[in-house]
């Protein structure tokens, strides 16, 4: 009997050893963006840049210490401009959506900033962060022209 054991167990190990042998690992394909994703990408690029307009206005208000009409641009229609990012942000491959997160979170807490400097009507602040704003929404979107 322990000489058919040891000998079963020579015939499975033998059988492993071939069935491991003749499977082959399967060659797995990097993500890639499909059609679809492609064009939901361009498609709120363009309203991104449309946004990158109204930040112009944005600044001659700043400027002009108009913080009344800063809040009400910086709540009104460059709040769809938080939600278009989060939008975008979801449509991404993993590899590239953490640093559009991270930039999507830093523009929308410029735009805080600087409504909270308008509110103390700290100038200075508010053009510094501003102009961070505005760098973040062109790393912004830079990250999308290179999808």
């Amino acid at each position: 009997m322990g000489r058919y054991r040891s000998l079963l167990a020579s015939i499975l190990a033998l059988v492993m050893v071939f069935l491991t042998s003749c499977g082959s690992p399967k060659a797995v394909k990097p993500p890639v963006y499909d059609p679809v994703q492609l064009e939901k990408i361009d498609q709120y690029q363009s309203q991104l840049l449309a946004f990158r307009d109204r930040m112009t206005e944005l600044e001659s208000l700043i400027q002009q210490r108009d913080w009344n009409n800063v809040s009400s641009l910086i709540h009104g229609p460059l709040g769809q401009l938080r939600q278009d990012m989060s939008y975008i942000t979801r449509s991404l491959l993993p590899q590239d959506k953490k640093s559009a997160l991270n930039l999507a979170r830093e523009i929308a807490g410029r735009l805080e900033a600087i409504d909270v400097a308008g509110s103390n009507n700290n100038l200075e602040q508010a053009i510094s962060n501003y102009r961070q704003a505005i760098d973040g929404l062109d790393t912004f979107t830079g990250l999308l022209s290179k999808a």
